[in-house]
């Protein structure tokens, strides 16, 4: 394949990554919005992450049969349309003043970005030399992760800024009027998304891109256990428990922020800050991931980031005031090159089982709905602060994830 052609469709690939990215990070805006509007507490108001990552879990392997069957490109054409579809669904459920709507819509969207997910990680690791497969993916998730830096600023402005709950104190209860008039707020945002979405849509499915195996060679490969490989399996934990982490962290950041200890400013301020967390993992993965993996070992930088992560979480619970604040923040520099270089590392030796793998890898995401869940449980039973320690834990599995892979770079079969 001609290198002008892995480097445009690189470049088509990349703005899927940006997209999702963008998509998923409003749910942090979403949180403390929903949580007031329905007057929830975290447990209930992490059901949007449940619902949300609980559709990574369910249609995982249904988006790598269904790459089988028509191929990368019309599944990511697929993928974009039902986000589109599942933003839509934001406007009768602001009207309706639903939570359950929501959800669904939440469902719906996840399902898009599900399919999405499968497709474009593989097919990145695909285009191109495997010795740089984790430099590639870690560029393109660094646009991810530009996303995830404007998604917070996005809904700042045109959505928490627009509501009672964005510019009021903490404590402040919504009357119904206030409430119908903050959901109403989400709408236009939400349609523009799915506007965009279906534009997108069109522009994919009218570039030519190249064409990527997706079945099986030999009769072989088509019986291959995948859970034979052990760093599939091992990776696939690690991105469970590195997206629950992720999700966890950013999920309880705004009330984390605004809370008495720290600073006491508003829901709209703290967004702002979110834009810190997650620009770190931009800026770890253009300079750290896209460029340094090109020349440094993956499994090692892997294991340096986790145990920093460990520090600064376990730092934020102790202290307080802006130390505790920056410390959480700086977390998100940490967690700038784990997914790819998890993803890649668990996907290496897999050759053209490559889809499946990621079916099983993005299927894992699904931590992003239980241990966030777990964090809000622990929040509501002994103090949001407290409940940092299972990010924490979750950190300390990677590294051991990264150690192995370390001692071992080989693919490993059970």
């Amino acid at each position: 394949m001609p290198a002008r052609h892995q480097t445009f469709a690189l470049g088509v690939l990349t703005s899927l990554f940006f997209m999702w990215g963008f998509c998923t990070c409003l749910n942090d805006i979403l949180f403390p919005l929903l949580k007031k509007i329905f007057v929830l507490n975290y447990t209930e108001t992490t059901l949007i992450q449940f619902v949300f990552f609980g559709s990574y879990f369910v249609l995982s392997l249904a988006a790598a049969k269904l790459i089988e069957r028509v191929g990368y490109k019309a599944a990511i054409v697929t993928g974009l349309l039902v986000m589109a579809a599942g933003s839509l669904v934001f406007i009768p459920a602001a009207g309706g003043l639903s939570y359950p709507v929501f959800l669904c819509g939440l469902f719906v969207l996840a399902g898009g970005i599900t399919v999405l997910q499968v497709a474009a990680n593989p097919y990145v690791v695909a285009l191109g030399p495997e010795r740089t497969a984790s430099a590639r993916l870690n560029l393109s998730q660094a646009f991810n992760s530009l996303a995830t830096f404007v998604a917070p600023v996005f809904g700042g402005v045109f959505i928490l800024s627009r509501t009672k709950v964005g510019t009021s104190a903490a404590g402040a209860v919504l009357n119904e009027a206030q409430r119908a008039a903050d959901a109403a707020a989400l709408q236009l945002p939400y349609a523009g998304i799915a506007l965009l979405l279906a534009v997108l849509a069109a522009v994919v499915w009218l570039t030519k891109l190249p064409v990527i195996p997706v079945q099986p060679k030999t009769r072989q490969e088509a019986n291959d256990n995948l859970w034979r490989h052990k760093n599939l399996v091992m990776g696939a934990v690690a991105i469970f428990v590195y997206v629950g982490a992720e999700v966890s962290i950013g999920n309880m950041l705004i009330n984390y922020l605004s809370s008495p200890h720290i600073s006491q400013m508003t829901a709209a301020a703290a967004a702002g800050y979110l834009s810190v967390y997650w620009g770190g993992a931009m800026l770890g993965r253009f300079v750290i991931g896209a460029a340094g993996m090109r020349y440094l070992t993956p499994s090692k930088i892997l294991a340096d980031n986790c145990v920093a992560a460990v520090v600064l979480v376990g730092l934020s619970i102790v202290a307080s005031g802006p130390l505790a604040m920056w410390a959480i923040l700086l977390v998100g520099l940490c967690n700038s090159i784990m997914f790819p270089t998890i993803f890649a590392l668990a996907v290496k030796g897999l050759g053209p089982l490559t889809g499946r793998g990621s079916g099983v890898l993005i299927m894992a995401i699904f931590g992003g709905a239980v241990v966030p869940m777990l964090q809000a449980l622990l929040a509501d039973a002994l103090g949001l602060t407290v409940s940092f320690v299972v990010p924490m834990l979750c950190y300390g599995y990677i590294w051991l994830f990264a150690l192995k892979t370390f001692v071992d770079p080989r693919p490993m079969l059970a």
